[in-house]
């Protein structure tokens, strides 16, 4: 008996395992380019001495860098909005439509560890205005309106 004792994790595994399923896949439409869509411009100064990097978070697990700021300087980069969803977007190198949750600047290196989050209004055909923050040193945080 002992010399099958070496199989019983296998058959346990097996067992709690129980049956599995497919996945069914389905082709998405990616949406490309700007059409229907309405530019939405944001101007943000860094009024801190330290770099900032700004970051547009796309899904609950991918981020992407949108600006990064030097000391004492402003950016600008461009959103696009969808009138009829309210959606915001941010153009990949594809020019790929890629919706962003949402849009945070910290401290370069500690980015997020030290992040403001930037408020992003989103209302169904009403298109946001320029954005225009700026962004200071709150402790050891940043703080950005």
């Amino acid at each position: 008996m002992l010399r099958n004792a070496k199989w019983l994790p296998v058959i346990l595994l097996a067992f709690l395992a129980g049956p599995t399923q497919a996945v069914e896949l389905h082709e998405i439409e990616v949406r490309t380019g700007t059409e229907g869509l309405i530019k939405v411009p944001f101007s943000i100064t860094n009024a801190t001495s330290k770099p900032v990097s700004c970051i547009g978070e796309l899904a609950h697990w991918y981020s992407t860098e949108v600006a990064s700021i030097s000391g004492e300087a402003t950016t600008k980069f461009d959103l696009w909005f969808d009138p009829e969803t309210g959606t915001l977007t941010l153009l990949n190198k594809h020019d790929e439509n890629m919706p962003v949750e949402s849009l945070w600047c910290g401290f370069a290196g500690r980015a997020y560890a030290t992040r403001s989050r930037l408020k992003l209004v989103r209302l169904e055909g009403k298109a946001p205005e320029m954005v225009q923050l700026s962004c200071r040193e709150d402790g050891d945080r940043l703080l950005c309106e």
